[in-house]
Parts: structure tokens; C-alpha cells; sequence
């Protein structure tokens, strides 16, 4: 059996970002979806951190460079949004280079702006 990382975190995560999804519909930009979100995450009290600047480490050695993740939630998951026809590979692997990088050990990416709404669970697992 194997053991998902977050599990009921990601579930919460995941039905917020549905409740959004099944209320506006896709057709909006980013920023409408990160606002409804924010406020959903407060509704059903899920700790969040909204564009949050984080630290990228290279080789183990921390560099000048930051990059801003949409939401980080419980203080360990990365929340990347989108709001595209469809979720490109390199979308998937930019997601997952950021949790890499970042050092975290999970990141969701969400797409509102397909007809139903499309995540991806991105672990790291590489410790």
C-alpha cells in the first residue's frame, strides 16, 4: 500500500479549489481564481500563505534568486494556479522544479480553466 504525502491536506486543498471551480466556472483569469481561493481557504480554515517569496536552493547552497508561489498551505504545500485550455508538461515539470528547489515535498497544481477542474499532485522524492 503505498503512502500518500499529505494526504488529508491535499484533500482539503483539492475540494476548496473544486467548491471554487463549481462556483465560477472556468473563463476567468489567475487572478480571479487566486482571490476565490483565498477566500474559501479562510472559509473552510485551511492555513494559507498567499504569494509567498521562497528560497531556492542549488547544490545544497541557498540562491539570490526567489521565487513567489501562488499559496503555500499548512507551511509545507506549494499551491501553484492556472487558468489555461490545458495543463502543458512544462507547467508540470516548472511546478515540480519549484518544489525541488524550494526544498518541500509537495506541490499541487490546479487548472481552473478547463470545463472540469484539472490538479496534479507533484512529489518530490528526493530527500
Amino acid at each position: 500500500m503505498t503512502n500518500i504525502i499529505y494526504k488529508e491536506e491535499s484533500y482539503k486543498i483539492i475540494g476548496a479549489c473544486m467548491k471554487v471551480h463549481g462556483n465560477l466556472g472556468s473563463g476567468f483569469l489567475e487572478a480571479v481564481y487566486q482571490e476565490a481561493l483565498e477566500d474559501e481557504f479562510l472559509h473552510q480554515g485551511i492555513p494559507f500563505k498567499r504569494q509567498v517569496k521562497l528560497r531556492i536552493y542549488y547544490d545544497g547552497k541557498l540562491l539570490k534568486k526567489l521565487y513567489k508561489a501562488d499559496f503555500v498551505c499548512y507551511d509545507k504545500i506549494i499551491v501553484e494556479i492556472k487558468s489555461a485550455q490545458f495543463l502543458h508538461q512544462d507547467q508540470s515539470k516548472q511546478t515540480l522544479n519549484y518544489v525541488k528547489a524550494t526544498q518541500y515535498k509537495l506541490g499541487i497544481l490546479v487548472n481552473f480553466g478547463q470545463s472540469s477542474l484539472v490538479y496534479k499532485r507533484l512529489v518530490n522524492a528526493l530527500d
